[in-house]
């Protein structure tokens, strides 16, 4: 047992937890629930898990969301929405904009997205996230996903997009994305959502908080062929068989070649470059654990209320970890304990999602849902920091055919 985060009250696998044993048991078939506790090296926390069996043919793991990229709600209500029997929290997110006056924060996530096999969103660029310091070496395209061999495994998923007109090939840049690369052109389809897309064209690759562009260029496109356009990215629904086409800088010059009638062609795909095998299910977030050790350079000093996914049996095993957030648990841990708590508990990789909340805030992103065999709706199992939970733009969603 690694020193600063030792487990009390229950051993990694199958041991009774300390607390109300009524707490654990069953979910579904593959999925059973637990809650343990954790001598961190600012308190004790409270682990909640879901362990989720993916050699079950009756169990599965899916993206929860709301619809749009550019949306947000309860990971309670994005779970009994979609069906699923229980689910965590996922990727950190666009959630304020005071350094942009006036600019309208689009609760978008920060890592690329995939659900049931079509890619919803690429990566907004390192200096754009949202969220704690990345390890060393880590990028906003880090993503926990799930193969169509039903097999958890972390990766990279890259944008690979073109778009095609007048005899030019101009490089995409982002896919329903908050932030576009400077000097690039993004795509915007139905999946994006009603937000501004102002938000999109401000900061800079290594600074999110530089003022927004000031020289931009919107294209519509519909059915291939350009049917309006406008210096200012505008707001609103994109309908079906629509791609706004988003530009800064040098994009924004290019966009401006194109006039109503011009025919334009877009192609998108988020290419895994690591295992360079397709994924049904991805998310971002940033990678802790990776071959049974922590990666090098994690924050061991600030405790914070976590939520976290650990992989293990060679991709078989999902763990979703939340801590509890109620006051006597909501010292936390350090984001090096948490990877520690994985590797206690078996798993070969580990990957951060959001977390955070303490005393200052009225709700905290944290949250573990689960559904009591027999009931109709998942319940928050984990107490999240204030009481309330706090609307996301997606999750894990545990999912069973029983």
């Amino acid at each position: 047992m690694l020193a600063g985060a030792a487990l009390t009250g229950a051993a990694p696998a199958g041991a009774v937890p300390r607390g109300d044993e009524r707490a654990s048991g069953p979910v579904a078939p593959g999925v059973q629930y637990r809650y343990f506790d954790v001598a961190g090296s600012h308190g004790e926390a409270r682990v909640h898990m879901l362990d989720v069996d993916l050699r079950d043919p009756r169990t599965s793991v899916g993206l929860l969301y709301p619809g749009k990229v550019a949306a947000r709600a309860p990971v309670s209500a994005l779970a009994d929405g979609a069906g699923a029997v229980g689910g965590i929290n996922g990727d950190f997110f666009n959630i304020t904009e005071t350094q942009h006056p006036g600019v309208e924060a689009t609760g978008a996530p920060v890592g690329p997205a995939i659900t049931g096999g079509h890619a919803l969103k690429g990566a907004v660029p390192n200096g754009q996230r949202f969220g704690p310091a990345m390890p060393p070496g880590v990028t906003t395209e880090a993503v926990l996903g799930v193969g169509y061999d039903r097999r958890a495994r972390l990766d990279r998923l890259t944008l690979d997009g073109w778009i095609r007109t007048k005899g030019a090939r101009l490089p995409l840049g982002g896919l329903n994305q908050y932030a576009l690369p400077v000097g690039s052109v993004g795509a915007f389809t139905g999946d994006w959502g009603s937000a501004s897309r102002v938000r999109t064209t401000c900061g800079t690759d290594t600074n999110r908080g530089a003022p927004c562009s000031t020289d931009t260029h919107e294209v519509t496109v519909r059915d291939g062929r350009v049917v309006a356009s406008a210096d200012t990215p505008g707001t609103g629904p994109i309908a079906r068989g629509t791609t706004v086409l988003v530009g800064r800088e040098a994009g924004a010059q290019e966009l401006r070649k194109l006039s109503a009638g011009d025919w334009v062609r877009v192609s998108h795909r988020l290419v895994a470059a690591e295992s360079h095998m397709p994924l049904r299910f991805a998310l971002g977030g940033y990678p802790v654990l990776r071959g049974g050790e922590p990666l090098p350079g994690l924050d061991g000093t600030t405790s914070a209320v976590r939520t976290a996914a650990g992989i293990a049996d060679g991709g078989r095993r999902l763990l979703l970890l939340s801590l509890d957030g109620s006051p006597q648990f909501r010292t936390g841990l350090t984001i090096a304990e948490m990877a520690r708590v994985l590797q206690d508990l078996g798993a070969r990789d580990g990957f951060s999602l959001d977390g955070g909340g303490s005393s200052t805030l009225v709700s905290a992103t944290s949250t573990l849902v689960a559904r009591p065999p027999g009931a109709e709706a998942v319940v928050v199992r984990n107490n999240p920091s204030g009481g309330i939970e706090r609307p996301v733009p997606n999750g894990i969603g545990v999912f069973s055919r029983s």
